[in-house]
Formats: structure tokens, sequence, C-alpha cells
């Protein structure tokens, strides 16, 4: 056996330390999205697992390393299994800036690529305007598996999940799930974008436990 491929006893849970990191970096993601999903504080959710705010920042930021008996902690204080904090759910908000896309030469054009997303299913196309101002409401959660791709062609955005919204200039693109609460708010007098909404027969982006916290044939 490899040393890479070694197992680390982690209590009673057994995980190859080359798995290690990405499980860090799921459970820390999962912690954040739960805790602030629940409108949860840092602190009261220390209070509620026993565990140190220390140790809640260093999980949350991915440089902690869990063990079962403090993932069983942290499920029991967020109200769910602690197998759902080792779960892949929704799919993770993607930001492209402007100056990060490359232009590929066709043979009648040049392209930039934004985004690539699989499966079958309902697509709605449109151009957003926006004025500085105008409602901000919060935009209700649509079906499960629900994406919008968001490009910003003049002025400025911000938009996303409520519990990450992301500020955009023109040239940027964002993609995040639509099926939890978002909005978008105009920063400058006046913003245009194109917008692509995806929603998928069935669901596209459900929850699925995987060995190392990544879906068969998918990378970070």
């Amino acid at each position: 056996m490899r040393a890479s491929q070694a197992f680390v006893n982690n209590d009673t849970m057994y995980i190859k330390s080359d798995a290690l990191a990405r499980e860090n970096d799921l459970v820390a993601r999962n912690v954040r999205r739960f805790r602030l999903d629940r409108a949860m504080s840092l602190g009261e959710l220390a209070r509620r697992s026993g565990l140190s705010k220390q140790t809640l920042s260093k999980i949350e930021q991915g440089s902690g390393n869990p063990t079962v008996e403090t993932l069983s902690l942290l499920g029991a204080a967020l109200d769910m299994p602690a197998r759902r904090l080792l779960t892949e759910w929704g799919t993770p908000v993607y930001v492209q800036r402007h100056d990060e896309g490359e232009w590929t030469d066709a043979p009648s054009w040049t392209e930039r690529l934004l985004d690539e997303t699989y499966g079958s299913g309902y697509v709605r196309t449109l151009m957003l305007r926006l004025e500085r101002g105008g409602s901000n409401e919060t935009v209700a959660p649509h079906s499960a598996g629900t994406l919008h791709h968001i490009y910003v062609i003049t002025g400025k955005l911000r938009t996303g999940p409520l519990n990450e919204p992301v500020d955009l200039a023109a040239g940027d693109f964002v993609r995040f799930p639509g099926d939890v609460p978002h909005s978008h708010i105009c920063l400058s007098d006046r913003v245009t974008a194109h917008m692509v909404t995806t929603i998928p027969q069935v669901r596209q982006f459900g929850p699925t436990i995987t060995q190392g916290g990544v879906a068969p044939g998918t990378s970070r």
C-alpha cells in the first residue's frame, strides 16, 4: 500500500489520508451552509455543540480534522444526522471574473467559455435590467436543482444566495443555486446582465454520498 493511501483511524471512521483534504473541505462547506441557513452565529453553534469557537472556526475554514464525535455533536446542534455533513448538497457558487476568462479562436469567431452543466430540462434565457433604488425583494427558491447563470454586461450587480452573495462588475460571470432564497441588487445607477436559468426535469444536483465527498466522474 502506498504511503499516500494509508488509512487513518479517526475514532471509528476510517478515511484514506489522500481524501482527508476533500472531506475537510466538504464538512467545512456544509457546516457553514447549514449554520447560516439557520441564522445561527458561530457562538450559538459553539454553545449548542459544546465545541469552542476556535475549533468551529478551523472546521469552517477546512483546516480542522473533525472526529466522528465532533461530527455527531455538530449534527445534533444543527438538528440533522451527522452523515449529512459528509454529503454533497446542491452546487457551489462559481464565479469567473472578467480577467480570468480565456478566449479561444474558432474558424469564424472567438469564444469565451463561461460554464458547462449537464443534463436535460427547461432552459430560460433573458436579459436582466435593474436600476439603483429599485425593489430588492428576496426571490423565493425555485424547484430543486435550479441553477442561475448570470453574465454582467454593464454596471455592477450583487447577486446570489442570501448567505453567499457576490459582487460583480461588467465582464464577470456567476453560477449559483436557484433552489435557495436569493436576490439581485443593483450597485450602480443601472445594470444590464444576461441570465440563463436551467431547471432539470429530474433532480440534477440532489444529495449524493460519495467516497471522498466527490461525485463519480467529477472533480472540484
